[in-house]
């Protein structure tokens, strides 16, 4: 028997736990996060400085699927899990038929660059000559549902046409035959309006009226376009309007509402003019009221008109 001198020691070992460094994981984190935020400040702040085209073009961009933005080809897609949405997914019923008709509504992004091209060229053409630079401010271009508009101004001061007449200012004249060549290159059909303040002849509606000049001054545009070298083919629509398609935020009195509208047609409303059936199919190529990507398309007859008689323009 051992004695207590012979006893042993207990030894009891404890392991130290030691807290390894979480490595700054947490910073990482953190980094990413406001690079993330401040992006998106950015691209908030850039689109808010963005104008509607551009806004619509960022829009359609990021509406594009990859593949069909990688291959080039159908821009057109659908955010459901089962494309078609009809009876049958094989025929165009359903999802499938109202992507179809809503390509027509808005110019693709193919077309707003083809149109800004066309802008560009009768701007920088307008620019160069010293004369038609002074008209720079009577003209407006925007890109509408069907197509470019390129809308000329009267002013107070610069008239483009003899008062209460069809009869062109020269400076007008030079500026219609310096863009016909511009718009001659073009595949596109166009079209012409002529539109006129509420300031109605002293005969009312009974003779000659504003029914009459806006179409004569549309007709008056015509002719010095085909004088500058247009082709009369190229014209599908001449129209007038008298003042019942005023300007937005502008008195009907206003001089900017005498003006001549030059649309250059996307090709399938040009195709929905020649055959109305079309038209009928497709409803979402009628112009639809306060939509500022469109322009007033019905004509109005001078029968229905029933302003008073005020002094003559």
């Amino acid at each position: 028997m051992s004695q207590g001198g012979d006893r042993r020691p207990i030894i009891i070992r404890r392991k130290k736990v030691v807290h390894a460094h979480h490595g700054g994981a947490w910073k990482i984190a953190l980094a990413d996060f406001m690079t993330a935020l401040m992006a998106l400040f950015l691209v908030m702040w850039i689109l808010s400085s963005a104008s509607q085209e551009e806004r619509i073009g960022v829009a359609e961009y990021f509406s594009t699927p990859l593949t069909s933005a990688i291959s080039g080809g159908d821009r057109s897609g659908s955010t459901n899990v089962i494309p078609g949405g009809g009876p049958d997914p094989a025929h165009s019923d359903g999802e499938r038929a109202r992507i179809d008709t809503l390509q027509h509504t808005r110019p693709s992004a193919e077309e707003r660059r083809f149109f800004r091209n066309v802008q560009e060229r009768i701007e920088r053409t307008i620019a160069e000559d010293s004369e038609l630079s002074q008209m720079r401010d009577q003209m407006h271009f925007d890109l509408t549902r069907e197509g470019l508009r390129i809308q000329l101004f009267d002013t107070e001061k610069r008239p483009m046409f003899k008062l209460g007449s069809d009869q062109v200012e020269p400076y007008m004249r030079k500026l219609l035959r310096t863009m016909a060549p511009l718009l001659n290159d073009l595949p596109n059909d166009l079209s012409i309006s002529g539109h006129t303040d509420s300031v109605p002849y002293t005969g009312g509606f009974s003779g000659y009226s504003n029914w009459e000049l806006s179409s004569d001054r549309a007709n008056a545009s015509r002719r010095e376009l085909i004088e500058g070298g247009l082709d009369p083919g190229q014209l599908l629509r001449v129209s007038g309007f008298a003042d019942r398609v005023i300007l937005p935020d502008t008195d009907p009195d206003d001089p900017a509402n005498r003006r001549i509208e030059l649309l250059v047609l996307l090709p399938e409303i040009a195709d929905a003019i020649r055959h109305p059936d079309v038209m009928a199919k497709m409803p979402s190529l009628l112009p639809q009221v306060g939509d500022e990507m469109t322009t007033e398309e019905t004509e109005v007859g001078a029968e229905e008109a029933t302003q008073q008689n005020k002094p003559e323009e």
